[in-house]
């Protein structure tokens, strides 16, 4: 019988006169279980000649230049494999061994599950999600914490993005605003930027210094696509309900040119929060030009246009009425859903790389990017009436309810008639958020149309006298607060092989980063104008003219203007980042250190009538930064591993760090200095083709951090010097608060465990126990309008020990996986959280909240276990979920298609919180305690609820 040969059996059939003088590679492809893998396609980048591995998984690919070369090996129901060599002159066999590829069994292996952050964090929650971060990761404990305990808000030791470093083609992504990554500016393109390689942790990387959280890194170049088309569908129930994309990728022409263009689309008329919508688009282009073997230039576009609405947090109150998909932010107008908080941007980046292997041992790439563009995010703002939000504290029932007992508690004049009145509201209110009356539940926008557009005489008599104005002035109206970005990057990655076991790195980077940020009147909602007067210029400077902007003397706003603020953020950083790596004996190592320096700058447009540092260039705030890393692997034997990564390093304070209040100044944090971290971890690793499992240690420190809120505030007790000279006291006003040299501590233990227990059958577990806690006492300081252009010091938050809030710091997973030799898979596994806690509010564990302004006292009646029962951490309740997935792959000759379809939380469990954080309203204990000791506080923290059981069902189809 005659046997069908691959191709790569044919090489081995060729008489070696053929290829004399020139080099032969070769590899065996094995699995986990060390069993050969047949028929994967394997792919030389930059040559035509692809091959396909034989029945004992060897290939072989003859003819090969001395050079640096790149594979990229796939195989269906396998991880895509992607491996980088060098040919040296005279070398006339190249043997790379065994490659072992690992099969796909995970919902994290769709490369296409990758979960959309709910973009709902407020200002105070200060909670950054680093969701689907790992997803290529070959380790166990990173891949089940990003795709199973990730979904869940649980960050791995409790690390936030803002330490981490994520680079597209050689040049950071970071915001320098606030050190975030905006992954909505490539949405949707998953099949683009599947596969990133990640350093975890504070473990070095060769592509940059990176923090605590990681560094991934990711080549988008157009040869690395498999060649032809791909169609994906996607439905799933989250933001967005369904995807569609299709990418086409040409291989690499004969002329050295290659291209791939992607689309996609995600979008929903209605998400899983109420009045929520979604809509989308990713685009990409990329080209590559192969000029020799030696060098290569690429050109990347990168456009993802969008606009969404997102959902509000809520107290305990509100859920309770209204249940985990009730949505503050939207009101039925003209019968359909209109929401106040609609998102919408376009910021492409355009890129090119350049690709040179100098020599045999050394190669250079290059990188030059250029970002633009606008992102909008609007709200409702209003001026000379009450806040119109359905959820604003008047209007829910607990107000009615929170009079009475004050007023029956401390009103002696407190009348039956008024205890009848108020008695009256709460039954109406109650009556109307129990039934969802959507006039009172939701925004009336019926009702702010009506208003703006009905003749106010004394208001148009009043503008008239004022400002020269007539017509009808809207009080409510619908704003955009505008980013208006620039951003310039470069960045180089020099290697050099010493020889096969010791290599040099060097990273270069350059940013230029410039932000303009401005309100723009988005809709006037029936009204003819709007002004650009501070509404509360009589009680913070009385007798000014309250104008936001006293360089224009023209109040009047209309569609399309700026107002309130107006200015702009500037930071160049340059970065400087050597590395070395070499193996000795027994040992591998990694040394990776940090030069950095920034000068960061806040220029203002509008000047503000409080404020002379509104206007013009604030001076430029300089940083040095330094830092080290290193990382050392002994191997025991073959398949036990010890492993210490370490790290100190000093980061430079973003720009909102920096400024704390720059939409209306200039000042900074008066104790601003670089973030110091110190990092260390050790673990035990166990490699077999039947166990994995990794077991960790760590400690993570962190000094001089700062933290920046915004909030309203009662009892705040400000000093406010007045025209005559006086000073007098201020005890409500919207504040900004910044706590000063904040120490943290991350400390826990990770272990990781996956058992082959079948040949077609795995275990897998995840235990993950943390103590995120504050070191400290740090500073707080407190801004105000109502207090002048002063920074006034409100002494030291007492936290130490409490709790970071943000993720679980206790996480426990259990599941298993299947894989059939038919190409089909099922998983499941159950997942346990606890020990979440909300960040404690600072304001509130200062003396001022105890101490009685006036005589420096704590409050009559106050004892040590009042506060302690006041100012207890808030617990998060602990919860447990199932998640399982299936999948199956299909070929028809050339033809592929896979199904996979994933279910998180299939118990439907909506009680888990999956963050928040203290409303700061009350900052004085007595007020405080009467709020708390009510059955329904007004101002109690503010949550956000797991949405429920949610699904993904995905199509793939290659052709």
């Amino acid at each position: 019988m005659i046997k069908k040969l691959s191709l790569v059996s044919l090489f081995t059939l060729l008489p070696a006169s053929y290829y004399f003088a020139q080099t032969t590679v070769s590899a065996y492809l094995k699995d986990a279980d060390g069993k050969p893998v047949e028929r994967a396609e394997v792919d030389l980048k930059g040559k035509d000649n692809d091959v396909t591995a034989d029945k004992i998984g060897y290939f072989q690919f003859v003819d090969i230049m001395p050079g640096h070369y790149q594979i990229v090996i796939t195989k269906p129901n396998y991880e895509t494999k992607v491996m980088e060599f060098d040919v040296m002159d005279n070398e006339k066999k190249k043997d790379l061994g065994v490659i072992t590829l690992y099969s796909t069994l995970t919902n994290a292996d769709q490369g296409l599950a990758i979960i959309d952050s709910d973009d709902e964090s407020d200002e105070n929650s200060n909670q950054v999600s680093t969701v689907g971060l790992l997803q290529s990761s070959q380790d166990v404990f990173n891949r089940i914490a990003a795709f199973d305990l990730g979904f869940y808000w649980f960050r791995p030791r409790g690390i936030d993005g803002r330490t981490g470093e994520t680079m597209m083609n050689g040049v950071s992504m970071v915001k320098s605003d606030n050190g975030n990554v905006d992954f909505s500016n490539w949405g949707g393109l998953n099949e683009i930027t599947r596969y990133p390689e990640i350093a975890t942790n504070h473990s070095p990387s060769e592509y940059a210094f990176g923090g605590n959280s990681g560094v991934i890194y990711k080549n988008t170049k157009a040869s690395e696509y498999r060649k032809g088309f791909q169609f994906t569908q996607s439905l799933t129930n989250r933001n967005y309900r369904n995807r569609t994309s299709l990418r086409y990728s040409s291989g690499m022409s004969k002329s050295g040119w290659a291209f791939t263009l992607m689309g996609a689309r995600r979008w929903a008329e209605e998400g899983i929060q109420e009045g929520t919508f979604y809509d989308a688009y990713g685009t990409y282009l990329g080209v590559e030009k192969r000029f020799s073997d030696k060098h290569t230039m690429t050109f990347n576009f990168i456009g993802s246009p969008y606009r969404r609405s997102t959902a509000s947090p809520s107290t305990q109150e509100v859920y309770d009425y209204r249940g985990v998909h009730y949505n503050s932010y939207w009101g039925w107008q003209d019968g359909e859903k209109r929401s106040e908080r609609v998102r919408k941007g376009f910021q492409p980046i355009f890129q090119v790389q350049d690709f040179w292997k100098i020599n045999k041992n050394s190669n250079l790439w290059t990188t030059v990017s250029y970002q633009l563009g606008k992102d909008r995010g609007s709200r409702l703002d209003w001026n000379g009436v009450t806040n119109p939000s359905p959820t604003y504290y008047r209007n829910l029932p607990s107000y009615y309810l929170n009079s009475i007992i004050y007023n029956a508690t401390n009103n002696p004049q407190f009348t039956p008639a008024q205890f009848t009145s108020l008695i009256d509201g709460y039954n109406t209110s109650l009556n109307s958020w129990a039934n969802g009356d959507p006039e009172v539940t939701q925004i009336n926008w019926d009702r702010i149309y009506r208003n703006n557009m009905k003749t106010d005489v004394v208001d148009q008599a009043e503008m008239s006298r004022l400002y020269g104005l007539n017509g009808k002035r809207s009080k409510i109206y619908l704003v955009d607060d505008v980013s208006d970005d620039k951003i310039f990057n470069a960045g180089t990655h020099y290697t050099y092989n010493f020889n096969d076991r010791t290599k040099f790195i060097l990273n270069v980077s350059y940013q230029n980063y410039r932000s303009e940020l401005y309100r723009e009147m988005k809709d006037l909602l029936g009204g003819d104008y709007a002004i650009n007067v501070d509404p509360f210029k009589e009680t913070t400077k009385p007798g000014s003219t309250g104008f936001y902007n006293t360089l224009d003397s023209n109040v009047e706003v209309k569609v399309g203007d700026r107002m309130m603020y107006n200015y702009i953020l500037r930071r160049q950083e340059a970065k400087v980042n050597p590395g070395l790596k070499f193996s000795t004996g027994n040992f591998d190592v990694f040394v990776s250190a940090l030069a950095g320096y920034s000068s960061s700058s806040r220029e203002g447009l509008f000047k503000h009538y409080l404020y002379e540092n509104s206007y013009g260039k604030s001076k430029d705030y300089n940083f040095w930064n330094f830092g080290l890393k290193g990382q050392v692997v002994y191997r025991i034997n073959g398949r036990n591993f010890l492993v210490y990564n370490g790290a100190m390093f000093n980061q430079a304070p973003f720009l909102e760090d920096l400024f704390i209040n720059p939409r209306i100044n200039a000042l900074v944090n008066p104790t601003i200095r670089s973030t110091v971290y110190t990092a260390n971890d050790l673990s035990y690793v166990v490699s077999t083709p039947f166990v994995k499992v990794r077991a960790t240690a760590y400690l993570v420190d962190t000094q001089n951090e700062t933290n920046v809120q915004r909030f309203f505030a009662d009892g705040i007790q400000l000093n406010n010097t007045n025209p005559d000279g006086t000073v007098s006291q201020v005890q409500s006003a919207f504040v900004t608060q910044v706590m000063s040299n904040v120490e943290k501590r991350n400390m826990g233990a990770e272990l990781g465990v996956d058992v082959k227990v079948l040949p077609t059958l795995s275990l897998q577990g995840l235990a993950s126990y943390g103590q995120f806690v504050y070191r400290n006492n740090p500073d707080v300081y407190l801004v105000s309008d109502a207090s002048g252009s002063s920074v006034t010091s409100f002494g030291k938050a007492y936290i130490k020990n409490y709790k970071q809030g943000g993720t679980p710091q206790q996480a426990f997973s259990l599941g298993f996986r299947y894989n059939s030799p038919k190409y089909w898979w099922v998983g499941a596994n159950w997942n346990y959280l606890d020990d979440n806690y909300l960040d404690p509010a600072p304001a509130l564990r200062t003396n001022n909240f105890i101490q009685n302004a006036y005589s420096s006292t704590p409050y009559l009646g106050l004892t040590n276990d009042d506060v302690r029962d006041l100012l207890k951490p808030v617990k998060l309740p602990s919860a447990f979920f199932l998640n399982a997935n299936v999948g199956k792959s299909f070929v028809f000759g050339k033809y592929y298609l896979l199904i996979t379809a994933s279910v998180n939380n299939i118990l439907d469990n909506k009680k888990y919180i999956t963050g928040g954080f203290e409303q700061t309203r009350e900052t004085k204990a007595v007020d405080f305690a009467t709020d708390y000791l009510s059955p329904t506080p007004s101002f109690g923290p503010k949550y956000w609820y797991n949405q429920g059981r949610s699904y993904f069902v995905n199509l793939q189809f290659r052709f």
